[in-house]
């Protein structure tokens, strides 16, 4: 897989794709990671990206042409490089299966659900806004759904646009150390995650519950999904209401 970021800010991808689980993707081969500067694609020399909001009010929009220019760059870099690597042949021919997404508050809030659609895609566009956001025919020509990480406003798309990598990279084949542990995280079953213990058994008072310590494996199977259930009834019930 193959995911663009699309910024003013290309300085944000630095750190993830040396650390942490993007990271290790990344140097693994399972999936590669690039920033495109929309000031590249500036209407002059002054690096003009934004403008006045026609109808008036504060602050400014982000200007159509700069960002569809790098989100179509992005996506003939992309064809360009399988053609010439032939991994398209290699796959039968298939079609590239390609998806723009824009950050915004206003989009479909990201879930697991959304996150396991995602893994089909060979390449992931991720638009990343300022100002007062982007000019809508940007959404109109090039943009195929809006999502959100909360009920929030934020300075910009790029912190947005590392949550979403991130949960998403994590759950390709073969990144996480062991996969299974995708099973037991919160949301895959509709519920949440139980209670995790380590080592030592006891700590200022506060001990381990003895069930987990016991080595029966199905009475400790028993006390997690119990605990998942509590859990998600006490912080999330609207989590059981959905699922019911």
């Amino acid at each position: 897989m193959r995911i663009s970021l699309i910024t003013l800010f290309p300085e944000v991808l630095g750190l993830v794709q040396e650390i942490g689980v993007i990271g290790r993707a990344v140097q693994t081969g399972l999936c590669s990671v690039e920033a495109i500067n929309v000031r590249d694609f500036a209407l002059n020399e002054y690096g003009m990206v934004d403008d006045r909001p026609y109808g008036g009010g504060p602050g400014m929009v982000m200007r159509v042409e700069p960002l569809v220019a790098a989100i179509r760059a992005a996506k003939d870099r992309f064809r360009l490089q399988v053609e010439r690597d032939g991994s398209q042949t290699d796959q039968g021919n298939k079609p590239l299966v390609v998806k723009t997404i824009a950050m915004s508050p206003q989009g479909r809030p990201l879930d697991t659900q959304m996150l396991t659609e995602l893994l089909a895609l060979d390449h992931l566009v991720l638009v990343a806004g300022r100002y007062e956001g982007i000019d809508e025919r940007v959404n109109a020509l090039e943009v195929d759904e809006e999502v959100s990480i909360g009920d929030y406003v934020l300075t910009g798309g790029e912190l947005p646009a590392l949550v979403l990598m991130d949960a998403l990279v994590r759950r390709l084949p073969g990144v996480l150390g062991n996969q299974a542990s995708l099973a037991e995280d919160s949301f895959e079953e509709g519920e949440l995650d139980h209670p995790h213990y380590s080592r030592p058994p006891v700590f200022e008072g506060l001990s381990v519950p003895d069930v987990l310590m016991s080595g029966n494996h199905q009475a400790i199977a028993a006390w997690r999904a119990n605990q998942r259930k509590e859990r998600t009834q006490s912080r999330r019930p609207d989590l059981l209401r959905f699922n019911s």
